[in-house]
């Protein structure tokens, strides 16, 4: 791996710089597995208050008592906590033991993103090589469905490879069926990977989805996974709610040149590290892929 790529994703972003947490995370645990379950226990995920409506009434569950949880907190927390220096800060405020036994009531309510950039960040703070990628998994539900996900991916020097981890699945005597430390490149779909597979009718549009509101499946789904994935490669590890203004403005709906375009740089984004340059120029003179629209833009 070129030295240039290693020390890129050394560098920390908006959204993965610590500042005066540096040196907390820095003595944070060293070995993968015992840092994400760790962490894992600082959140709950957003869709624990979907999936289960009376969850807040439950005093026993995965996450402990929902019933302190105050009624005035979001489900979501993510645009309130967007980078990974205001998830540690809070919830350090909320309590300073940082620790797996974690009451409900002071834990953050982010997603899978939250999850990925605050592992990326704490990478980071040790001296590690560590990216958020963006794509979908079908191994969040097994039920034949490509769902968008995000999960850090990190260069493990020992072994001179990256290594695909995701802290948002751990969880105590869960089994996955693969080592959720070194996740097998097949189990993870990238956003570039998911686009082309769409494009050149690999994958039904219904098997891909990204869980806006309403639920965006198919080519506007993978197109979501490959901007977030493109410029979390560029250390800026945008929200949810983020998306090219020029496809926000169509509704997705774009033209076969434009389609084309896409086509050739989800090919450059297929080897992210072989085509890093190529990559950087893109991101350095093509404003259309940077300038954003969102809640407020």
């Amino acid at each position: 791996m070129k030295k240039e790529i290693l020390e890129f994703y050394k560098r920390t972003s908006y959204f993965t710089d610590l500042g005066y947490y540096k040196e907390f995370a820095k003595n944070l645990p060293n070995d993968i597995e015992e840092l994400c379950l760790l962490q894992r226990m600082q959140i709950i995920h957003p869709f624990a208050f979907i999936r289960d409506k009376e969850i807040r009434n439950k005093k026993d569950c995965f996450w402990g008592d929902m019933t302190k949880v105050l009624v005035d907190r979001l489900d979501y927390e993510d645009d309130i906590f967007p980078t990974a220096q205001s998830v540690l800060a809070e919830l350090l405020r909320k309590n300073p033991n940082y620790s797996t036994n974690r009451e409900a009531k002071d834990k953050v309510h982010v997603t899978c993103r939250g999850q990925a950039i605050l592992l990326a960040s704490i990478l980071k703070a040790k001296g590690i090589a560590a990216r958020a990628r963006s794509g979908f998994a079908e191994y969040i539900h097994y039920d034949g469905i490509h769902h968008d996900h995000w999960i850090t991916e990190y260069f493990d020097e020992k072994e001179n490879r990256w290594k695909l981890v995701d802290a948002d699945e751990h969880c105590p005597d869960h089994e996955m069926g693969f080592d959720l430390n070194d996740i097998p490149y097949d189990k993870f779909l990238f956003g570039a990977n998911a686009y082309l597979g769409i494009r050149q009718n690999k994958y039904k549009p219904e098997t891909i989805l990204y869980a806006s509101d309403p639920p965006t499946l198919g080519l506007k789904a993978s197109i979501r996974g490959l901007f977030f994935d493109f410029h979390s490669l560029m250390n800026n590890e945008i929200i949810f709610l983020h998306m090219p203004k020029y496809i926000q403005d169509k509704n997705f709906e774009l033209s076969e040149e434009e389609y084309k375009e896409l086509d050739d740089f989800a090919n450059l984004m297929l080897n992210p590290d072989e085509n890093f340059v190529k990559l950087k120029e893109i991101w350095n003179s093509t404003s259309k892929f940077k300038v954003m629209s969102g809640a407020l833009n």
